[in-house]
C-alpha cells in the first residue's frame, strides 16, 4: 500500500492551525495568583476587638464602649453570666476591680481612674463569680433604645412604652424608670432621676443585681 504524500502546503495549514490554537489559550502571568507572602514571613490575620471601643469626648474621657456593644444581653461578646476573664477579654483595655471576698459583689472600671479625681463614669458589676450588670453615670454612652442621662423622664417613656415608673429609695421627689428587654429576655434597664426628673444615671443587666439601688454597698 502506498503512504499518502503531504505536501508543503499542507504542512503550513497544519502548523499554523496550531500557533493560532496555542495563542488563544489564556498565559499562566495573566492569571490572578493568590498573594505569597515574602521568603521568612509569615502571613497573619487582624482579629477586630470582640467589643470595639471608641475615643470619649472631653478632658480625660478616655475610652468608651461603641455604640451597640452595650445590649440587654451583656457587652459585646461576655453575655450576663459570663466569667470576669470574659468580660476583661470584651472590653479589651486594662480594668481595675476585685471582690472582698469570695463570690462577692464588686465592680470592674476601666482603667486608668484615680478615685479622687475622677467620679464613677461607668461600670461593670459581677456577683457570685458573674457578670450580672452594667452602671452608666455619664451622658457619653446611650443606653438600647437610645435613652441616655440628661434626657428628662417624659422622653424616657416616650422611647420605652410601657415603662414602670416608682419613686426612688434615697432621693426625695426623683423617679426610677424600669423597662423590660423588648425581645422577651431576662434583662432589664432602669434609669435613675434626680430630683427635677432628669436622669442622672442608669443601668442594664439581669435582677436581682439590675434593681440593686446601693450598687455593691
Amino acid at each position: 500500500m502506498r503512504k499518502p504524500i503531504v505536501t508543503s502546503s499542507v504542512l503550513l495549514v497544519l502548523a499554523l492551525a496550531g500557533c493560532r490554537d496555542r495563542a488563544e489559550l489564556p498565559s499562566p502571568a495573566s492569571e490572578a495568583a493568590a498573594p505569597v507572602a515574602p521568603v521568612g514571613e509569615t502571613a497573619t490575620a487582624t482579629h477586630p476587638p470582640a467589643a470595639p471601643l471608641s475615643e470619649g469626648a472631653g478632658p480625660g474621657a478616655g475610652m468608651l464602649p461603641a455604640p451597640g456593644t452595650i445590649t440587654f444581653k451583656g457587652f459585646g461578646a461576655a453575655a450576663f453570666g459570663a466569667t470576669e476573664e470574659d468580660v476583661r477579654r470584651s472590653w479589651g483595655k486594662d480594668m481595675i476591680g476585685a471582690p472582698r471576698e469570695a463570690g462577692g459583689c464588686y465592680l470592674l472600671v476601666p482603667a486608668p481612674r484615680a478615685e479622687a479625681e475622677s467620679p464613677l463614669r461607668f461600670a461593670f458589676m459581677l456577683e457570685g463569680d458573674k457578670f450580672v450588670r452594667i452602671d452608666v453615670r455619664i451622658d457619653a454612652i446611650p443606653a438600647p433604645g437610645g435613652g441616655r442621662v440628661g434626657m428628662p423622664a417624659e422622653d424616657i417613656e416616650r422611647l420605652y412604652p410601657g415603662v414602670q415608673a416608682m419613686p426612688h429609695k434615697y432621693v426625695e421627689g426623683a423617679r426610677t424608670l424600669r423597662a423590660k428587654d423588648p425581645a422577651g429576655g431576662v434583662g432589664a434597664l432602669v434609669f435613675e432621676t434626680d430630683a427635677k426628673d432628669v436622669v442622672a444615671a442608669w443601668r442594664i443587666g439581669v435582677p436581682p443585681q439590675v434593681d440593686y439601688v446601693e450598687t455593691c454597698g
